[in-house]
């Protein structure tokens, strides 16, 4: 694989609901960076196989992987419960992550000529698609605050759904990121852990940036 060479590479890991995504957009904004959230893609990869279950194989999905557009991942349908489910099974499953992998790390290494590099949100993305990352992060935040965050979200869509019931989801999720036996979440040493908890959006977007300046200036 031809990599675009003189980019700036970040790579952030974080549990659900940890801010990591709105995080990782302000930053790519200011930076001219591609932007991927790779949770997304098995989201993308769940509505396909729910939608066409009877297409839905190795040579269906290797053709729709190598079709993917950024805008493809934009598709509010990809935020419904049946969705978010499927891909937290899908997500599991080897050969579907051997597909994901090529595509993230081909998106990390050869971001359009426009952009000045990318940077990438996930579970694994440190140490298993830019482990040479100029810059790693792993955000996070006690669990209430990471539900409070999605049930927020969640009613501000008109879900009806409880605290408690979105506590247990984020509980499980984490649970299944963490011991998952493929690529599971973790935090490497060289990552730098922002705890999101008690910061604000700009604060933290602040925090990251003085961080990245003060190395990416010199």
């Amino acid at each position: 694989m031809i990599k675009r060479k003189n980019i700036l590479k970040i790579a952030i890991d974080s549990p659900a609901a940890a801010g990591a995504g709105t995080i990782a957009k302000a930053i790519s904004k200011h930076y001219n960076l591609f932007y991927l959230d790779t949770g997304k893609i098995y989201r993308f990869i769940a509505f396909l196989k729910l939608k066409f279950p009877k297409k839905f194989n190795h040579k269906f999905l290797k053709l729709k992987i190598k079709s993917l557009k950024i805008k493809d991942l934009s598709n509010k349908a990809l935020l419904s419960d049946n969705v978010s489910t499927e891909a937290s099974s899908i997500s599991k499953i080897k050969e579907i992550r051997k597909l994901v992998h090529s595509f993230q790390v081909n998106f990390a290494y050869n971001p359009p000529k426009k952009y000045s590099g990318s940077c990438l949100d996930g579970r694994d993305i440190t140490y298993n698609i830019v482990p040479d990352a100029d810059f790693k992060f792993f955000i996070t935040a006690n669990i209430k605050t990471r539900a409070l965050r999605r049930y927020k979200e969640l009613k501000s869509l008109n879900k009806m759904i409880s605290f408690n019931e979105v506590l247990k989801s984020i509980k499980n999720r984490d649970k299944s990121d963490i011991k998952r036996k493929i690529s599971p979440l973790r935090k490497t040493k060289d990552s730098l852990l922002i705890n999101t908890t008690n910061l604000t959006k700009r604060a933290c977007f602040l925090k990251i940036k003085k961080i990245i300046d003060r190395k990416h200036n010199n």
